[in-house]
């Protein structure tokens, strides 16, 4: 069972999507994620995107140790249900609605907040279904790159096995670790 790490909704449990179309970041690789984004300072104040949410914990992590907002995108209707009862745990304990569910695709989600103007992420994870190709994910990280602040950190995971991704010029990698069978990507917005 998948529990929040720390923070103030600390030790609490959280959902699972039930089958196995999605694969929940291991209690060891989100608290190694999580020491590394605490020591950049990158949490505390932060607005936070967790794109492919599938649970939406690493969404809700974030909510817990001090995000200031934290928005899931999901677009399977088990997982987007999932995400929903998880944000409300988290937003009961915090006594706000910090977390809020996008039940959309990815790419569409991206294409309408940038029409719209929305505000710009500080924090976004990306832990997209294995059949995702490296094309589409190179789509999106595209689409993403525009609507980032100029000190956002944004977080791939992905199987140890696939290559790293195709980067935009919009982005500059700056480090990847692996635990395992899992894979994690470090990018910021790149240098003008």
């Amino acid at each position: 069972m998948s529990r929040i790490v720390a923070g103030v909704a600390g030790g609490s449990p959280l959902v699972s999507v039930p089958g196995e179309g999605t694969r929940p970041t291991t209690d060891r690789v989100k608290e190694a994620l999580f020491s590394r984004l605490e020591s950049m300072n990158m949490l505390a104040g932060t607005r936070v995107l967790d794109l492919y949410a599938g649970s939406g914990s690493l969404g809700v992590e974030s909510a817990s140790r001090g995000a200031k907002s934290v928005e899931l995108v999901e677009f399977n209707d088990k997982a987007a249900g999932v995400c929903q009862r998880n944000a409300e745990l988290v937003n009961k304990v915090l006594g706000s609605k910090t977390v809020t569910v996008q039940r959309s695709k990815v790419e569409s989600f991206l294409v309408r907040v940038a029409e719209a103007g929305v505000d710009q992420w500080d924090l976004v994870f990306m832990d997209p279904p294995y059949p995702l190709t490296e094309t589409e994910l190179s789509l999106v990280l595209e689409l993403l790159g525009p609507r980032l602040s100029a000190f956002a950190v944004v977080v791939v995971e992905r199987s140890a096995r696939t290559p790293e991704p195709s980067w935009p010029a919009s982005l500059d990698r700056f480090a990847e670790k692996k635990y395992g069978e899992t894979r994690l990507w470090f990018a910021e917005p790149a240098a003008e």
